[in-house]
């Protein structure tokens, strides 16, 4: 039972750090670049957790992302729903991937994700960016995957929460 609660309280917390990364002020030239930190946690806990962590976990915490990021009700909730159901499809291949194969599929589903939530800002007649830099995201997430990967694989781990 302790287990259990820990394992919980790992997930939540690397949430909460994600949503954090996700706020932080950066200057404006290096927003463009701002990994999809939220995106990268759905992906992972999906993969490996699905019991746990599917689309109305991801749809929930894409609604808190939404209140902390100011942006139209929903909007990250629907991309991040997007991304567990496509992690959720492909989890059992990702599994068998090497990292750096499984960062390439993490870039087109981060890109659909930004793709959808790009549209859905057009259909609204919000603001956003006229050039393809929206995509930017997608880059930087596949190739900080590794790295999420490994740390949180290395925190599960460390934790003796298999």
């Amino acid at each position: 039972m302790a287990g259990l609660v820990r394992f919980n309280s790992l997930i939540v917390s690397s949430f909460i750090v994600t949503g954090l990364l996700a706020i932080v002020p950066m200057p404006q030239w290096a927003m463009y670049y701002r990994p999809e930190w939220v995106a990268l946690v759905v992906i992972y806990w999906v993969i490996n957790n699905p019991e746990r962590v599917g689309i109305g976990v991801a749809w929930v915490v894409g609604i808190i992302v939404d209140a902390l990021t100011g942006s139209l009700f929903g909007l990250h909730a629907l991309g991040l729903a997007l991304v567990a159901y496509l992690a959720l499809r492909l989890r059992l291949r990702l599994r068998l991937f090497s990292v750096s194969r499984q960062a390439s599929v993490v870039l087109v589903i981060v890109g659909l994700q930004l793709l959808l939530i790009q549209w859905l800002q057009f259909l609204f007649d919000l603001p956003r960016g006229t050039s393809m830099m929206f995509l930017a995201p997608a880059i930087t997430s596949a190739l900080l995957w590794p790295l999420a990967w490994v740390l949180l694989g290395g925190i599960v781990r460390s934790l003796d929460l298999n």
